[in-house]
């Protein structure tokens, strides 16, 4: 089975559909997740997540992404997403100065 295609140019890997699927995460987390989620850029892959921060802020712009709250979807710099889990607790993915760095799809 070939990955399955996603907007932007991002494809899902076998392995992460069984795990939004056993997981119980849908689809449309996955993009909310690549659209509006801040980007932790780490060596060998990036992390898209949407916490409380990105709740709040486009929450402003009425974009209700509570129902996504800790979603995690990790790819390579490809495009390529090799895994989707929810974890609420960010504090895994504090910003280390030698290690990643945090943006939102805006800032880059």
């Amino acid at each position: 089975m070939s990955p399955q295609p996603l907007s932007e140019g991002y494809s899902l890997s076998q392995h992460a559909q069984q795990r939004m699927r056993m997981r119980g995460i849908p689809l449309e987390a996955v993009c909310a997740a690549l659209w509006y989620g801040r980007v932790v850029r780490t060596r060998d892959a990036e992390f898209y997540v949407i916490g409380h921060q990105e709740i709040r802020r486009y929450a402003h712009e009425g974009i209700d992404l509570t129902a996504y709250e800790g979603v995690h979807v990790v790819c390579t710099d490809e495009g390529h997403i090799l895994t989707v889990y929810r974890n609420r607790d960010l504090s895994h993915l504090r910003p280390r100065r030698y290690r990643s760095h945090w943006h939102h799809r805006g800032q880059r």
